[in-house]
C-alpha cells in the first residue's frame, strides 16, 4: 500500500482501512504465539501501513486545524 493510493482516498475510507488491519494485526499475533505463522513478513507490512493511514489521518486534521 503505498501514501499516494492512500491520499486519495477518503477519510472514512481510510478510518475502515485502519480498523481492517489492525483486526488483521491481532489475528497475526495469535498466529504468531501459536507457532501457525507461515508468513512472517506481513506483520511488518502490517504495521507500517497502520503507520501510513495513521500519518496521513493526523496530517489531514493538523491542515484542518491551521485552516481554522
Amino acid at each position: 500500500m503505498k501514501a499516494e493510493d492512500l491520499r486519495g482516498r477518503t477519510e472514512d475510507e481510510l478510518k475502515d482501512q485502519l480498523l481492517a488491519l489492525k483486526k488483521e494485526q491481532f489475528n497475526l499475533r495469535f498466529q504468531r504465539a501459536s507457532g501457525q505463522l507461515e508468513n512472517t513478513a506481513r506483520v511488518g507490512t502490517v504495521r507500517r501501513d497502520i503507520a501510513r493511514i495513521k500519518t496521513i489521518l493526523g496530517q489531514r486534521q493538523a491542515a484542518a486545524g491551521a485552516q481554522s
